[in-house]
């Protein structure tokens, strides 16, 4: 595929998204963004703004597997995983292998901060290492594999929030809003009338295809001024103690980079420009830093403390 063609194809998937999800297209950028990335995306955002319906979406119109779970008190690692079960076929017992929902290419994981941190240390074996260990064997996950966990940022009792360490395996963290008044009066119109799963979707891109465009894409070229400037701004987490306390990894740098890369050849370009960077500075960043005692005491949010240093 030649990037006109790739830009082309990504209009359409915008087009054929839109058809089933309303607005929200910082968002839809930015899930898109993530499976090129081959990483991992934590959305937090109030109940009912269409996290799952976009997900779903997207796991019919890529032509991947989808599974969804569900984050609860009593959730076991094995839920997740998959156990063995004693299998009795052919005249005799013998213990086999029961995948669980995590062998999916798209995986839901709703309301993560629910489940326990016996279950989120299963979840993020999957997600860095690429494979599932149970007792002694170990299975490896099919590709492309990609995690979109939830959390619900009003609703904190009985929760158990991870780790400063454990959400920075996230590529981005998505902050996702109430819909504009308009978009509003569509989703209305069209879902009072008739369910979602009425909708029928085109497959617009296979597995294969969609395992090309993530090698593609860490194929885009950075200038090294490029690459200078966004070292620079995450190396600026570090140092501006008024703002942040604690400020980013050299993780953030790889994936601020990899995140424009991503940006720019979803808008058909060759290259990476420094609106590339500062768009997707937010969603790499926010969950990476940690505001200073005087940020805090101004009611300054994290969005603001990058935009501040953005401006710099």
């Amino acid at each position: 595929m030649n990037i006109e063609e790739i830009q082309k194809r990504f209009k359409t998937l915008y087009a054929e998204i839109g058809r089933s999800v309303i607005g929200q297209e910082e968002v839809v950028e930015q899930v898109l963004a993530g499976i090129l990335c081959n990483g991992h995306v934590y959305v937090e955002g109030y109940p009912g703004l269409a996290k799952t319906l976009l997900v779903k979406t997207l796991a019919n119109i890529l032509d991947l597997r989808f599974s969804r779970i569900q984050g609860t008190p009593d959730l076991l690692p094995s839920d997740i995983t998959g156990t063995y079960i004693i299998d009795e076929s052919k005249g005799k017992k013998e213990f086999k292998f029961q995948p669980g929902p995590i062998f999916s290419n798209i995986v839901l994981v709703d309301e993560i901060n629910r489940a326990t941190p016996k279950s989120h240390s299963a979840m993020l074996e999957a997600m860095q290492e690429r494979q599932v260990t149970v007792g002694n064997s170990t299975y490896k996950l099919e590709e492309p594999f990609f995690v979109l966990a939830t959390s619900n940022p009003i609703e904190l009792e009985g929760t158990f929030n991870l780790s400063e360490a454990q959400v920075d395996r996230f590529l981005f963290k998505i902050n996702i809003g109430y819909p504009k008044f308009d978009d509003e009066i569509k989703i209305v119109d069209m879902y009072a009338d008739k369910d979602p799963g009425e909708i029928k979707l085109r497959k617009l891109f296979s597995k294969d295809e969609i395992l090309k465009l993530q090698m593609l894409t860490r194929q885009v070229p950075v200038a090294n001024d490029m690459k200078k400037y966004a070292v620079e701004l995450v190396d600026s987490t570090r140092k501006n103690k008024t703002l942040i306390e604690y400020g980013a990894s050299p993780r953030a740098s790889i994936n601020l980079i990899l995140a424009a890369k991503a940006r720019a050849i979803m808008n058909g370009r060759k290259y990476v420009s420094k609106e590339d960077i500062n768009v997707m500075a937010h969603p790499v960043l926010r969950h990476r830093i940690i505001l200073s005692f005087e940020a805090e005491r101004q009611n300054i949010s994290e969005d603001e403390a990058i935009t501040k240093l953005i401006k710099k």
